[in-house]
């Protein structure tokens, strides 16, 4: 199969008006078709109908912790490898991490794996053998040195020919860190190779407000993030702190005791929609440059599974990991259905609390009865089972998209809510020492009076292609240079009619000052890293730079709209 990955091995400088990676004639004629939009490409063929799957009759996954590993096993040891990392002295690792990508089998459905070849699985790319990887649960304070080795087969001998390219550059979504640990498209490594990542656990600017607490980790290779991320390529990291400590039974007066002990009451979870063939394996329409839609929801790569709680309060985090669906997710009490029957549920959804936006505590609790999630959107819920012991709910997804342009703005009723997964509550006594306080975590103050620039970002679609301000993605090329220390006002305005684009900034968090000219109410009175503009949006942001040197990306974080040229470099500068 000729690949986009070719192409870069040509250098982004071989053609004078298009960068090489985006087609001219150094492109194999298939790789140009991909870049174009499709006319008639969206056939049964290239997206087919996945075989039909029952509705929670399997638990969902819950990834254990990563184990550290001795340092003794690094050789080279710890930043004496490829690249040298920003301020590894000052702040020198106490926690050390081995990851290996494998491909391998993965069960998504039990109903699946015997269409399989051999009633294998569903092939994956994986890291440490599972989908999603392990969780890294790393605390403020203790700097943490990861290493991953890319052991996946070269690209002739993948099982996975459809898609992907197994050359990989993992970024942990948005960690403070250096630009030679976040992940940079351009920081690949081929199979054979390793990437050290450091990870500082530095609040940005030594704040406390600027903690954060769900992050995740995915692929980022440059033109294949959408497919090797859909391929399996993703996991969940939790950061703690003194303030959100993860102990519900924490004596220290500072400490929230939210619901907590990861695994246990607080619990991730990744929503993947993947759509399967026939022989139960994952297809992905790399023509389709509007954006992949699957018809089976995966949570945790789990088909539709079910949780068992018990009567108490949980800390819920929803991570949407795309490529391209957006969700909106609510509570409802299980009346009857299951199996290969969709399920039937009460009308009125039921209520609970948000607490955290893209990762960051807000100020003040939230009362809400549904989540509305764009792809790499996090939310924190809290949800009291207390009331629903020996029940059944539902969690459902209200939001109607019909291909992956964005939602269509309406909402789903009655039979037509699709199924996500199904909590069951157990008829035991259970004791809860959890609280939720009137109070979380105060946000950094916004003084516009350290502006030094105001910078707009325009995100449209040009031959086929998804531009920022105009331009595809070229990697030789930087389109901002923020001063490390200053403020700056970044204005994210979407150009197009019925798009919609998940806009995300690596590094730093922002708060909104305005949402097409309103101030952020709600849980968008937060810090972010994701802004979701729909048609004709206009958002303005306030940023800080600090802490770290070079070179970060803008995108879409519709992974197809960014494979597809919708990314632009920025770089902080002394």
């Amino acid at each position: 199969m000729a690949k986009r990955r070719d192409v870069l091995k040509g250098g982004a400088a071989a053609l004078a008006t298009t960068p090489a990676i985006f087609g001219g004639s150094m492109l194999p004629r298939v790789a140009q078709a991909q870049l174009c939009r499709p006319e008639g490409l969206i056939t049964p063929e290239t997206e087919p109908l996945s075989p039909q799957v029952g509705y929670f009759n399997q638990a969902v996954y819950i990834p254990p912790p990563m184990q550290e590993v001795d340092p003794s096993l690094f050789s080279p040891g710890p930043n004496n490898g490829r690249f040298r990392h920003q301020r590894f002295n000052e702040f020198p690792p106490v926690k050390h991490y081995i990851q290996q990508e494998t491909e391998g089998y993965w069960t998504y459905h039990p109903d699946l794996n015997p269409l399989t070849e051999g009633g294998k699985g569903s092939l994956g790319w994986m890291f440490d053998g599972a989908m999603p990887g392990n969780t890294l649960v790393a605390r403020y304070g203790e700097p943490v040195f990861m290493r991953r080795f890319n052991n996946l087969p070269h690209a002739e001998d993948a099982k996975i020919q459809e898609f992907g390219y197994p050359a990989t550059s993992t970024h942990l979504h948005n960690a403070h860190v250096g630009s030679e640990s976040d992940g940079f498209p351009m920081d690949f490594m081929e199979p054979g190779e390793f990437w050290d990542h450091h990870y500082a656990m530095i609040y940005a600017r030594h704040d406390y407000r600027e903690a954060l607490g769900s992050l995740w980790y995915h692929d980022h290779m440059i033109d294949f993030t959408a497919t090797n991320v859909y391929a399996g390529l993703s996991g969940m990291a939790i950061f703690y702190d003194h303030i959100d400590s993860g102990d519900e039974n924490d004596t220290n007066e500072s400490a929230l005791r939210l619901p907590g002990g990861y695994g246990e009451y607080d619990l991730y979870f990744i929503l993947h929609d993947v759509r399967f063939t026939a022989q139960g394996q994952p297809t992905y329409n790399v023509f389709n440059t509007d954006g992949h839609l699957g018809d089976v929801i995966t949570v945790n790569r789990k088909a539709f599974p079910y949780l068992e709680v018990e009567p108490r309060k949980y800390r819920l985090r929803w991570l949407d990991g795309g490529p391209s669906r957006f969700y909106e997710l609510a509570f409802f009490e299980h009346i009857s259905g299951g199996g290969a029957t969709r399920p039937v549920s009460s009308e009125t959804p039921i209520g609970f609390l948000s607490i955290a936006n893209d990762g960051n505590l807000l100020e003040e609790p939230v009362d809400t009865t549904t989540i509305v999630i764009g792809p790499a959107n996090r939310y924190d819920t809290i949800v009291d089972f207390s009331a629903f012991r020996g029940k059944t709910i539902n969690v459902l997804n209200l939001m109607e998209q019909i291909n992956g342009q964005g939602p269509t703005g309406r909402r789903l009723q009655g039979p037509d809510r699709v199924p996500v997964m199904q909590i069951r509550v157990k008829d035991v006594n259970t004791e809860d020492n959890s609280r939720v306080p009137d109070f979380l975590r105060a946000l950094p103050d916004i003084d516009l009076g350290e502006v030094v620039a105001e910078r707009e970002w325009v995100f449209d679609h040009d031959m086929g292609l998804w531009t920022v301000n105009g331009q595809f993605m070229d990697p030789t090329i930087t389109s901002a240079y923020p001063k490390q220390g200053t403020a700056e006002i970044w204005r994210f305005r979407n150009a197009g009619a019925t798009w919609a684009h998940p806009v995300h900034v690596h590094f730093e968090e922002a708060q909104i000052l305005t949402w097409n000219g309103r101030p952020p109410t709600g849980v968008g009175k937060s810090r972010k890293d994701v802004f979701t503009i729909g048609p004709g949006d206009d958002v303005r942001v306030f940023y800080r730079f600090d802490d770290f040197l070079s070179r970060y990306p803008i995108h879409c974080h519709n992974n197809t709209h960014e494979d597809n040229a919708m990314m632009l470099t920025w770089e902080i500068v002394p």
